[in-house]
């Protein structure tokens, strides 16, 4: 069998279109939070004192600027099309294609680090979206290689661990517990604020029990790890759908969340992936082992 039409490759594959896809839907028919970067002076306030004619206050008032950002926006949607098309097409598109991964991946790390200035500045916020602009590298270095090694498993644990990890410091309330954790908890389980601060926080345990369990040398151990780390990275993606449905209005609940659900993907695939390869013969904990995937 090809190494393309092997499982893991499939789910790689699969993990990356979906995080392209619903990030173009996000940038073509809503909103990224670039203004956080180009709307402060920090950042931004040199280029327009040195390259415009501008002062700072016509810059972010005037409304010219506001519809670039928005043409902006939605021109990195476009380019996440494309990069959803790659991801889909890779093995029959020539090999300088497959770069295109690699600067969407690069794309998807700077939004993760808007993203995290957004957030105070919360560390634990960039990394929470490892698995996303990960898991495009993933699929480049499997295809580079024709192959998904021992060290590339440990590279997708490490993505797994960290996303997990870092999605734990929320659920437990180390940082500011989001509004939107309690309301979808809320309404999908129907529980009132205490018993839901206790379901967070036992869900924030186990985050870490999986960042831990799965680097264990016993096989038996991160099998269980990762089929609860997809299992539940599957519950909180679509949790994004179902705490948010209202049947009154059915095709703006789609329009508004789906994208926020297809883009978070490769939280429950790339654990998949994961113990597929370790089922396979791959690397369980810091024990050498045999190439997983061919």
């Amino acid at each position: 069998m090809q190494f393309y039409q092997s499982i893991p490759f499939r789910i790689l594959q699969i993990a990356a279109v979906s995080v392209f896809a619903g990030r173009a839907y996000q940038h073509i028919f809503w909103d990224a939070p670039y203004r956080e970067i180009l709307w402060d002076p920090v950042y931004t306030g040199w280029l327009v004192e040195h390259f415009t004619s501008l002062s700072w206050e016509t810059y972010v008032t005037h409304p010219k600027g506001d519809l670039m950002i928005q043409g902006l926006i939605r021109g990195q949607g476009v380019f996440y099309v494309f990069c959803a098309i790659v991801a889909a097409l890779i093995h029959r598109l020539p090999k300088w294609c497959r770069w295109l991964l690699m600067l969407g991946a690069f794309n998807l790390m700077v939004l993760a680090l808007i993203y995290m200035k957004d957030k105070f500045y919360h560390f634990g916020q960039f990394f929470e979206y490892s698995l996303q602009f990960a898991t495009p590298v993933f699929l480049y270095i499997a295809l580079r290689s024709q192959t998904i090694t021992d060290s590339l498993i440990r590279w997708m644990k490490i993505a797994i661990a960290l996303t997990f990890a870092c999605h734990g410091l929320y659920a437990i309330g180390y940082y500011p517990r989001p509004e939107s954790f309690m309301t979808m908890t809320q309404s999908i389980l129907g529980l009132d604020a205490t018993a839901t601060k206790w379901y967070l926080n036992t869900a924030g345990v186990l985050d870490y029990v999986v960042a831990f369990g799965i680097f264990l040398p016993y096989r038996k151990l991160v099998l269980a790890s990762l089929l609860y780390a997809s299992f539940w990275g599957l519950l909180t993606t679509l949790a994004r759908i179902i705490g948010n449905f209202y049947w009154d209005f059915p095709l703006e609940s789609l329009h508004q969340w789906v994208f926020e659900a297809v883009f978070r993907f490769p939280h429950f695939l790339i654990p998949l992936a994961v113990w597929v390869l370790i089922k396979q013969g791959g690397v369980v904990g810091n024990k050498p082992g045999t190439t997983a995937a061919r």
